[in-house]
């Protein structure tokens, strides 16, 4: 897949600047770069742009996309927090995602570590961790419509630790990710295959897990591919193994953004 839409700047939590992101994308024969950074909310205000930062942003990539148009397709886009409620109409796409979930008024950051996440299933949900599974698929099967989302982002981020902790994907945890795919699929969008976890050796697999693919693609889902790069040597990193669990899945195309709109393409 020669192209990526979940990319990430110094102007968010990523480590490099657009522009070398975009010489990055060229030499790897990219035919599209999609930047998406995270928007400002109250639990994430460490990452996340601020309203100043976003507009230099914005600016930034549109400077960029005149710079390089004759060579690749560059998109502005924005990942926007189920908790953000920032506004989305001036970016080119939007991918939805859940990273908190809110719990007897805590924000649970479930990317954070898997030392904070432990505690967290420990204190809050009495080391019940499928009760944490539930409560944040909940928030998922929400999310595409509140964020207006045109990718749906990291299906089963709350799972990111689940190696490091010991905890499996039991039937609760299944039947609460299934739940959130039924809501979903009859929007139409994409469910983002994500490698980023990959890359930091965290997990073997992408988000969604093949398990949660095959599900996916049951209920008749699409996907999308990204590398959620927050550094240029892992723009596409990983995506040989996505491409093959998501054809095991039963997947035979993916979509892909241009001009605006979402194609598809044969895997």
């Amino acid at each position: 897949m020669k192209c990526n839409y979940h990319t990430h700047t110094f102007y968010c939590d990523g480590k490099d600047s657009p522009e070398e992101l975009i010489k990055e994308a060229l030499e790897r024969g990219f035919f599209a770069l999609g930047f998406s950074g995270h928007s400002y909310n109250e639990p994430d205000r460490a990452f996340a742009m601020s309203g100043r930062t976003a507009a230099l942003y914005r600016k930034e990539i549109s400077r960029l996309r005149a710079k390089y148009a004759d060579k690749i397709e560059i998109l502005c886009g924005i990942e926007q927090d189920y908790f953000s409620a920032e506004p989305v109409d001036c970016y080119d796409y939007v991918i939805g995602s859940v990273h908190y979930v809110l719990k007897n008024g805590s924000y649970i950051a479930v990317d954070d570590t898997a030392e904070a996440v432990k505690n967290a299933v420990k204190e809050l949900y009495g080391g019940d961790f499928d009760g944490l599974a539930e409560d944040y698929f909940r928030l998922v099967s929400k999310a595409a419509e509140k964020t207006g989302a045109d990718i749906i982002g990291h299906f089963d981020l709350v799972s990111k630790f689940s190696g490091q902790n010991g905890f499996g994907q039991s039937l609760r945890f299944l039947a609460a990710a299934e739940a959130a795919v039924r809501k979903l699929v009859p929007l139409g969008i994409p469910f983002e295959i994500n490698t980023g976890a990959m890359a930091h050796g965290i997990r073997s697999v992408p988000y969604p897990s093949p398990e949660l693919m095959k599900i996916i693609k049951q209920h008749g889902g699409e996907i999308i591919f990204s590398s959620d790069c927050h550094d240029k040597k892992y723009l596409d990193y990983g995506f040989d193994i996505a491409e093959e669990l998501a054809r095991a899945a039963g997947f035979e195309r993916a979509a892909v953004l241009r001009g605006g709109k979402t194609e598809y393409i044969r895997l």
